[in-house]
């Protein structure tokens, strides 16, 4: 029959590594005063892909006492392993974290599907995560997946066009920052914080 013969052959796929922070909960509740600090201290924020909610400005990390340069040290295990499982060279020098922030969101803040232009990864650290605060939406960067598509009779990988995905508190995400992303309204009464910064991996092909 012809189906013996059958290959199918997936190209191009789209990775989200996720991965659980090491001791997260020792790391969040020093997280959460030095997030909390920086709300009081600046209660403006700024305004991105955040709709309501709190938005701060970059950390500041160059203190090595501070949690925060502590919490950019130890995400480059993790950073590092998915550099490795794309396959490519991992050049430790040459990573660099070219920014980092955080945002508080309250019951029904939310935010829009967006990328992070300019570097080639992005993650998000759920520093809260209370239930019903909101999944982590993905959504296909396919552009026929946008203006093309047949009916469908089930979910596959081939012609999803957005996943959710459930996270917890000390839940790691790193994806490619062309990923378009956000997160779901938050239901829960308690606030949803997150950790989000960016890769830049300077060793180009020529």
């Amino acid at each position: 029959m012809i189906m013996d013969n059958k290959e199918t052959l997936n190209l191009f796929p789209q990775p989200v590594f996720k991965y659980k922070f090491y001791n997260f909960k020792e790391f969040n509740k020093k997280l959460s005063e030095y997030i909390y600090n920086l709300n009081k201290e600046d209660k403006e924020g700024v305004q991105r892909s955040n709709r309501g909610g709190w938005h701060s400005n970059s950390f500041k990390i160059e203190d090595t006492n501070s949690i925060q340069y502590k919490f950019a040290k130890e995400t480059t295990k993790y950073v590092f392993d998915a550099i490795q499982t794309y396959g490519w060279v991992l050049e430790p020098k040459k990573v660099i974290c070219s920014e980092m922030w955080a945002i508080i969101n309250k019951k029904n803040n939310f935010n829009v599907r967006h990328t992070h232009p300019n570097c080639n990864l992005s993650a998000a650290y759920y520093v809260k995560a209370p239930k019903d605060c909101g999944k982590f939406t993905i959504e296909n960067p396919h552009s026929i997946s946008k203006h093309s598509y047949p009916i469908s009779n089930r979910k596959t990988e081939y012609n999803s066009r957005l996943e959710k995905l459930e996270i917890k508190e000390g839940d790691l995400l790193v994806f490619p920052a062309y990923l378009p992303h956000g997160v779901e309204e938050n239901k829960s009464d308690e606030d949803r914080i997150v950790i989000s910064f960016n890769i830049i991996i300077n060793n180009f092909r020529d």
